[in-house]
Formats: structure tokens, C-alpha cells, sequence
């Protein structure tokens, strides 16, 4: 019954590319150092100042959001510096890791996973560093592996209280979808990529920083070269440029997503996505799903669901199979033990109703109480407050 040309992705990355962002990249080539693509640059730079919450252009780097967390270690934390990592899922481990192989003295703060940090406990772990001088403190803004969104705001109010340290987020899977205000959140380096909440294929990485962060990378002393922050803005300070080949279409669809952000508003933007998380929840409550988040720590991008007689994975495949609806599974402690549904970027509430009509199809496939309409109804009645 399937039509093999309709597919639906809902995985926290890649996410869909709106028509209008694929024609933009369609657009003829121009030289990467023409003034055409220093217009455009500029363009891009400048226009997603608001959805980093920055005062400064706003950096691309053409590489994956992995890169964008490597940047931010080598650009601000030396070899046997000491640095503090917020660990509550696979993306914070990695940052961990990252950093540990650059020789950085790193202290975990290791979360439980499915739960954020709370200011309370970075306080604690903070202190218990008394005396050790940290240089930078990273956290994970939103951990995608488990979709828990960290209260950014409050732990960079830690840091700053206690520590002289830097404050460097992970935002690769939240950028785009909240609000972000560097100054007041306290974040020193702020790094997301193309493919999640910014409706662009993977293959960018976008850099924002403040004042001290500034200051921090023009005088960091560890090795690099492709991922040297200093040279990227240098040449866009120079020549309105990037100082290694450009992914010239991807930018040119990164200025038409800026077009779309602001016809809709950026407010409306993040209303949207609170929209989409809630209405997912309500949802998968209705059918009896167990959540593997807590309501104060759901992220707005993606929900975790951790079924408990059924499969994970067994659920993950039938949506494939039967409507060709993609989701994601669970990475590393989590593998084989949940499943995730993206709803970041270009994704309307309608687009929630479909996967949730299709999941609960699917539970009745595997032999589950019909509980049919019960998920689109929660998510429906969600939806009409906001109407």
C-alpha cells in the first residue's frame, strides 16, 4: 500500500529540507571568492545573530557538528589544562572524549542519563574542584541521545559565580528551536551544525561567541589548523570570507532557512517547537508509552520513549516497513532500550498527528489494546490551546 517515494523522517537529525531551501542550493554555482559569496556570507553571518543570541557575526565552518564540538576544545583549552564536561548522555561523553585526546585535563560530571543537570549539582561538583584551575566548563545544551534539554541559563549562572572559567554549550541539536541569549545565559562559545533545527543537510557548523570567548581563542595556545577559530575570523573580518573552501550551497540555503525563520518569526519559532514537544508527550502518554524524560527536563527537538513490553527497535523497524516513517533508536546504555522522535526544523504540528496515527497502528500490530485515535486526540487537544 505504500507509495516508495513518500518517506518521513523524524530522527533528531538529518531532519527535512524544506522545498524552498533545496532550490536555493539548486541556485548556480558562484566562486567561493567573488564578491557574490562574500555578500552572501555576510548575509548569513549577520541574519542568524538572533538565533544564536549574539552580538557578533555568527562563524560557518564547512564540516559536522563533531567538528564544531572539536573547535570548541581546541580553540580554548590547552594540553594539560583542566576543563569540567557535563556528561548526562552520548553527546556529552563525547565532548569528553574530545577533549581527552587533546590531552586536556578533564573532570566528568557524569548525569544520569535521562535527566538534565541541575545547577544544584554543578555547584557541588564545582566546589569539589576547589583550588584546581579550571579553564573552561562545557556543557551539553540539549542531549540529543536521550532528549533532555540542560537549564543552560542556570548552570552558566554557576560557573560564572564560582569559577573564572568559560562557558562553552553544545547546541547542535537545539539551535534553532530556542532561545538563546549569550550575555544572559553566560555562554562564552555556542556551536551547532546544519542538519537538525537550521532544515539544512549535513555538511556546516556554525561558531558564536562572546567578548571573553573572543579572547579566549585569539589567545589559546593548543595546536590546530583546519578548525582554527582565528582564522575564520580573520578572513571574514578581512575579506568577507572563510579561509578554506566554502560548501558555497549549502550557505546559499542557510540565507533562504534565515528568510524562512523571520517570515515566521523567531518567536513563533520557538513557540512552534514547544508546540511540537508537547503535543509528542501527550501523545505517546495516551498510548500508554512510558517517556524517559521528566516534563521540566523535555526537550523541544526530539522525545525519548522507553517502551516497556515491547522493543524498541521492533517499533523503530515496523514504522519503516509499514509507513515508511524513520525514527531513531538509542545510542550506547540506551541502545535497544528506546526510541526517538525528531520534531525540529521543518515540522509542523500535522506532521505530529502522523507519526503518532501511524504509531498507534503499529502497537496494535503487535498484538496491543486498540487504542486508536487515543494519541492524535491527546496531541489534538494539546493543539487547539494554541489555535
Amino acid at each position: 500500500m505504500l507509495f516508495l517515494d513518500q518517506t518521513y523522517l523524524f530522527t533528531p537529525g538529518p531532519t527535512p529540507i524544506p522545498n524552498r531551501v533545496n532550490a536555493a542550493m539548486a541556485r548556480p554555482m558562484i566562486g567561493h571568492r567573488s564578491p557574490d559569496f562574500s555578500a552572501l556570507l555576510e548575509d548569513v553571518a549577520t541574519r542568524l545573530k538572533p538565533v544564536f543570541g549574539t552580538k557578533h557575526p555568527v562563524y560557518t565552518l564547512t564540516s559536522s557538528g563533531t567538528s564544531a564540538l572539536e573547535a570548541a576544545v581546541v580553540n580554548t583549552v590547552a594540553e594539560g589544562e583542566h576543563a569540567v564536561v557535563v556528561v548526562a548522555g552520548s553527546f556529552g561523553d563525547r565532548l569528553a572524549t574530545i577533549a581527552e585526546n587533546y590531552g586536556v585535563a578533564v573532570h566528568r560530571l557524569n548525569i544520569e542519563w535521562g535527566k538534565s543537570c541541575s545547577p544544584e549539582e554543578l555547584e557541588d561538583f564545582l566546589k569539589g574542584l576547589s583550588g584546581t584551575p579550571i579553564k573552561a566548563v562545557f556543557a551539553t545544551f540539549n542531549e540529543t541521545s536521550t532528549g533532555v534539554l540542560n537549564p543552560v541559563r542556570a548552570l552558566g549562572e554557576v560557573v560564572k559565580r564560582l569559577t573564572d572559567a568559560l562557558f562553552i554549550v553544545d547546541g547542535v541539536s537545539c539551535v534553532g528551536a530556542v532561545p538563546v541569549d549569550l550575555e544572559k545565559d553566560h555562554i562564552d562559545l555556542l556551536v551547532t551544525s546544519s542538519q537538525k533545527a537550521l532544515m539544512l543537510p549535513p555538511g556546516l557548523a556554525f561558531v558564536a561567541f562572546s567578548d571573553e570567548g573572543l579572547r579566549a581563542i585569539e589567545g589559546c595556545k593548543g595546536k590546530r589548523f583546519y578548525l582554527d577559530l582565528n582564522r575564520y575570523i580573520k578572513s571574514y573580518e578581512t575579506q568577507k570570507s572563510t579561509p578554506f573552501t566554502p560548501a558555497v550551497s549549502l550557505i546559499a540555503g542557510a540565507q533562504e532557512v534565515c528568510t524562512m525563520i523571520e517570515e515566521e518569526g523567531w518567536d513563533n519559532v520557538i513557540k512552534r517547537h514547544t508546540l511540537l514537544r508537547d503535543m509528542t508527550r501527550a501523545g505517546v502518554q495516551a498510548l500508554g508509552l512510558p517517556l524517559l524524560t521528566a516534563d521540566a527536563d523535555a526537550s523541544p527537538t526530539v522525545t525519548s520513549v522507553k517502551p516497556d513490553t515491547l522493543p524498541a527497535p521492533d517499533i523503530q523497524k515496523a514504522l519503516k516497513s509499514d509507513f515508511s516513517i524513520t525514527i531513531a533508536g538509542g545510542q550506547k546504555k540506551l541502545k535497544g532500550k528506546i526510541f526517538r522522535i525528531g520534531h525540529m526544523g521543518y515540522c509542523t504540528p500535522f506532521d505530529v498527528l502522523k507519526v503518532l496515527s501511524a504509531l498507534e497502528l503499529t502497537l496494535v500490530t503487535f498484538g496491543q489494546e486498540p487504542k486508536l485515535g487515543a494519541a492524535v486526540k491527546k496531541a489534538e487537544e494539546v493543539w487547539i490551546k494554541h489555535v
